[in-house]
């Protein structure tokens, strides 16, 4: 291993993502010489911790990513221990003993001597009792704990000092449950470079390469604007991050793979899922992304600088999961002139005639219903351009404060099939499922609240979490909101019209029922146009048909200079999120494709530039 240079690789950005991730990340040698350090993987996402919960309540021995297992390790064992990389997931779950377990027991079987550790302390669920009789709120919504029986999963955010702390007691692999993202990256570098609790740009640095990879190639050219210029995307290389002492590093590919890493690319995956870059809170510090900036080096090489750390937060954030309710849905198909009015026309009826036996069976309306025609632009609202669509689908889709609820519309949805208006059809096979409702619940809890460990060969290490990360600087004050009032454009007569897809890129994703959007110009001369035509309330009227009905919508952005972008954060914009949502896009992630359609205006001499 490199004293200069550690070399990490990212495999997963979600659970279900490739398994031919970790087989490509061992394959080839490294430009910069020899294998990778470290592979990490990142497989957790608040909901994916409900449905881990549920198949541990099923059978203690589960409750993790049994792919990680059977998909990235089982296959490569011999090959990790002969180069000697070390493995760093959060794929334990809510069950990260059981996960460590398995994986030894596979290593024994192949007859290797792998050390495999596994970090204790991010379930809290066995609190759950306590946090309802404290009166926990809500961190965002200020709502009550939820009902005690409804809690399905309760974890902290841990950070990467005990994973490192795992590697220092001599680890191959680590195991975690839930941490933030970033921190499987995190944690190799504290242990590779040494650095403390006090290195806090160092920190920084480190979890924006872990930013970086969380995602996958999402990086590499994974949903980039400029999908086109992306050659062999069915080839596509995973990240790797080439990190130096400092925390300054540069984002690569493995060579010979599909893919592209260049500044858009990169930068699009840095505002991805932010909020605001000048405080973007994580339990080992607090970073500064707002003057990072971003230089092509070489063929798929970007060079990052510009992370600043301060202290970190004095609590964990922990996130719960609850049932409440019960939701369900389908697609159809309605072709044939006028096929959006057709298909509306239909959700209609349905609607109707569930509502009527509810009554006749003194049965509550539904709380929440959600129609959209995707062919007719419906994700535009008043911004579509067509005026009539031959050919739509139908998104159909409640939720219903009893079980019985939802199973009538989907009956009414089946039976009302044969009255219909014509050209209805659908791609049969299976039938729509009943679903509880599980929503997010976040919360702050103080750190000392929580025992960390660390499990290896045998042996427990506890893990001091409290020390030196108190903040002095309240989180208000880190806020550094842009004034839209800086750098206004006077307009000369004859400027021209051009879609912002031309002026920049841009990226979107979730954060519970925030959206974040990041728009990135390509040219620092574009910026002040850009920010003259994304106005809050421009943003706000382009997303007005997603807010809560009587919601003027709240929207906030902020500037990153380093990177020439603005990142906007839309709040209660996501009809509850992730699976609690109705909607067809329930976590936002293109939403940056609505935005880029927005008209900018510049100087004629500019546009015959593009």
């Amino acid at each position: 291993m490199s004293q200069n240079i550690l070399k990490i690789g990212g495999a997963s950005g979600f659970w279900g993502d490739s398994a031919q991730a970790t087989a490509q990340l061992l394959q080839s040698d490294h430009p910069v010489g020899g294998h990778l350090d470290y592979i990490v993987y990142d497989y957790l996402a608040e909901i994916t911790m409900s449905l881990l919960a549920r198949a541990r309540a099923k059978d203690p021995t589960m409750g993790y990513a049994h792919n990680f297992l059977s998909e990235a390790m089982i296959p490569n064992l011999q090959r990790i221990a002969r180069q000697g990389v070390k493995i760093i997931a959060n794929a334990g779950g809510v069950n990260p003993e059981a996960c460590a377990s398995a994986l030894a027991s596979a290593i024994d079987k192949q007859g290797l001597h792998l050390k495999v550790a596994w970090v204790e302390g991010d379930d809290l669920v066995h609190l759950k009792q306590s946090f309802a009789d404290e009166k926990q709120t809500e961190m965002f919504t200020g709502a009550n704990f939820p009902a005690v029986d409804s809690v399905q999963s309760i974890n902290a955010y841990l950070g990467a000092f005990p994973i490192a702390e795992a590697l220092s007691q001599g680890a191959d692999i680590v195991i975690t449950g839930r941490c933030v993202d970033s921190a499987v990256t995190l944690g190799a570098c504290i242990h590779h470079f040494n650095w403390t609790r006090k290195d806090l740009d160092q920190l920084a640095m480190g979890s924006l390469a872990g930013h970086i990879l969380e995602c996958g190639v999402q990086a590499t050219g994974g949903n980039f604007t400029d999908w086109e210029q992306v050659p062999a995307r069915e080839y596509i290389g995973y990240p790797i991050a080439e990190i130096e002492a400092d925390g300054t590093f540069t984002c690569t590919k493995p060579e010979n793979t599909g893919g592209l890493v260049n500044v858009g690319t990169v930068a699009e995956q840095l505002v991805y899922e932010i909020g605001d870059p000048n405080a973007y809170l994580l339990p080992d510090v607090t970073c500064d992304f707002s003057e990072v900036r971003l230089e092509q080096s070489g063929t798929d090489r970007v060079r990052v600088i510009g992370a600043k750390g301060r202290p970190a937060p004095r609590n964990f954030k922990v996130s719960a999961t609850y049932t409440d309710q019960y939701r369900g849905g389908s697609y159809l198909t309605f072709y044939g002139n006028n096929a959006d009015k057709r298909a509306d026309a239909f959700a209609e009826s349905v609607l109707k005639s569930s509502r009527d036996i509810f009554s006749m069976l003194s049965m509550p309306d539904f709380s929440e219903t959600s129609v959209e025609l995707l062919g007719a632009e419906s994700q535009f609202g008043d911004y579509r351009q067509l005026g009539h669509c031959r050919e739509v689908v139908l998104k159909i889709a409640a939720k219903h404060p009893e079980k019985l609820g939802v199973g009538i519309m989907l009956k009414q949805l089946a039976g009302l099939s044969l009255a219909t208006p014509p050209g209805l059809s659908s791609f049969g096979g299976n039938s729509p499922k009943i679903v509880p409702v599980v929503r997010l619940f976040s919360m702050l809890i103080p750190k000392d609240r929580v025992s960390v460990k660390v499990h290896i060969a045998g042996n427990t290490i506890e893990c001091q979490e409290t020390a030196s990360t108190e903040s002095q600087t309240p989180i208000s004050e880190l806020a550094v909101a842009n004034d839209e009032s800086k750098n206004p454009i006077a307009l000369a007569p004859g400027d021209t019209e051009v879609p912002l897809v031309k002026l920049a890129w841009g990226r979107s994703g979730d954060k519970g029922n925030n959206a974040n959007i990041g728009i990135i110009a390509r040219k620092a001369e574009y910026l002040p146009y850009i920010q003259a035509a994304l106005t809050t309330e421009n943003v706000v009227a382009r997303f007005a048909h997603f807010f809560a009905e009587g919601d003027g919508g709240k929207v906030e952005q902020f500037l990153l200079p380093g990177l020439n972008a603005i990142n906007f954060l839309l709040r209660d914009v996501l009809g509850g999120g992730g699976i609690a949502s109705l909607r067809n896009d329930p976590q936002a992630k293109g939403y940056a494709q609505l935005l880029l359609d927005t008209p900018v205006s510049i100087p004629q001499s500019l546009a015959e530039s593009l």
